[in-house]
This record gives structure tokens, C-alpha cells and sequence, in this order.
């Protein structure tokens, strides 16, 4: 298992964040069918039940918003990536199709509205930290160009950041290669519902990406 510590500096700018950590053995595949119709299924009832402008107003939003105000990011300009992911649904974009693992991670983030992160274990050095970015950190983002990650909560190991609630980097990314996975939902303004969150997240990962219970461990770092 992965040690991940909370940078005190970001523990005192948002006090109320919790991480709910799944580490997991996992078979990935471009796509599964039957988790795409879950995606699907809840697509729908985003667009039946939310707007754009409601968006701003979920709790879990609005406190992801207020935890990089805190700590000097503009949320405008920085989206979280449950946002992001919220605001293609309702404008008709749909989803990107990944693979398993990634489908899941964003399944869960749009049954959350919390950002959730997912990595291949394997890429990383641990311990890892979750902490604020320094000044000119930078890494190229996945499908993306070079991300400024200065002022933006970030999870760094030994060797360098590889991932933040805006968008994560190459350098631990989920692939049809990889075989051992973290994902951790990100709650800034915390979530008394975290476990039963974490459990689901166990759930889908044995039904969708084969990985046995017995080899999953749920932990919450608060």
C-alpha cells in the first residue's frame, strides 16, 4: 500500500479535507460494456436532475472552489475535474471512452461530484504527499500540453508531482499495461459518507476491472 501524507500548509488552508484511498489489483481493457451502460444510466439522471448553473451550487463544488481560492489558484481558470466531467454532461459532449479503470474513476466522481484520481502504482515512488504546488512546477497533463500546477493541491512522490484534482500527468496514468491501481476520491469539504463512497468504488473494481476483493484495502486519511 502506498503511504500518502497530507502536507500540513494544505491540512491548515482546508481543514475539512479527507482522502478516501482504494489500492487495488486490477485487470484493465479498453472497454467494458456493461460499466459503459452504468456510465450511461447515470448520464441521464445528471441531465434530468441537474443544470449548469447548479453545478456552481453543489456542496462538493463549491468547496473544491473554496480550498483553491485558499490556497491562490483561481477556480475559474482551473476547473476541478468533477466539474469538468459535470459540465460535458450536461452540455451533450458525453464521456471519452478510456478504459475500465478510467470509466470507473470518472463513474465514481459523477456519483460523488468529487474529484477522484486514479494511478498505476507501479509508476510511482512513494511516500507520496498531497500538498501545494511551488513555484514553476509543471507537468504535461494527460492529453494535454505542459499544466502550470503552482498553487494547485497536488499529489507528489519522491521523483515529482503526477497528478492534482484539475487534471493529473502522463507519468502515472492508467493504461491497458498496468496492473496494480490507487484511487483516491478527493473530499475538500469532507464527507461523512466517504466509506460507504470507498466501498462502492471496491464494487466496481471486482465487477468491472476483475480484481479480488481480498487484494483491496480502504483507507481514509482525515
Amino acid at each position: 500500500m502506498v503511504e500518502i501524507v497530507i502536507d500540513q500548509r494544505l491540512k491548515a488552508a482546508v481543514p475539512a479535507l479527507t482522502l478516501g484511498v482504494i489500492h487495488a489489483q486490477v485487470v484493465v481493457v479498453k472497454h467494458e460494456p456493461s460499466l459503459w451502460n452504468e456510465i450511461e444510466q447515470r448520464v441521464k439522471e445528471i441531465a434530468l436532475s441537474l443544470t449548469l448553473d447548479g453545478v456552481y451550487r453543489l456542496p462538493q463544488i463549491e468547496a473544491l472552489r473554496g480550498a483553491y481560492r485558499a490556497i491562490g489558484k483561481d477556480p475559474g481558470r482551473y476547473r476541478g475535474s468533477q466539474e469538468a466531467l459535470l459540465r460535458r454532461v450536461l452540455q451533450g459532449k458525453g464521456l471519452y471512452r478510456v478504459n475500465n479503470v478510467v470509466d470507473i474513476n470518472n463513474l465514481v466522481s459523477l456519483e460523488t461530484y468529487h474529484s477522484v484520481g486514479a494511478y498505476d502504482t507501479r509508476r510511482l515512488k512513494p511516500p507520496v504527499t498531497f500538498r501545494i504546488g511551488l513555484p514553476g512546477e509543471m507537468y504535461k497533463g494527460i492529453g494535454k500540453e505542459m499544466i502550470n500546477i503552482s498553487e494547485l493541491p497536488v499529489f507528489a512522490d519522491v521523483a515529482s508531482p503526477f497528478g492534482s484534482p484539475t487534471s493529473d500527468s502522463e507519468r502515472a496514468m492508467i493504461t491497458e499495461a498496468t496492473t496494480e491501481v490507487m484511487l483516491i476520491i478527493i473530499a475538500f469539504g469532507g464527507d461523512d459518507t466517504l466509506e460507504e463512497r470507498m466501498l462502492r468504488v471496491v464494487d466496481l473494481l471486482c465487477q468491472y476491472a476483475s480484481s479480488p476483493r481480498a487484494s483491496i484495502a480502504t483507507v481514509t486519511i482525515r
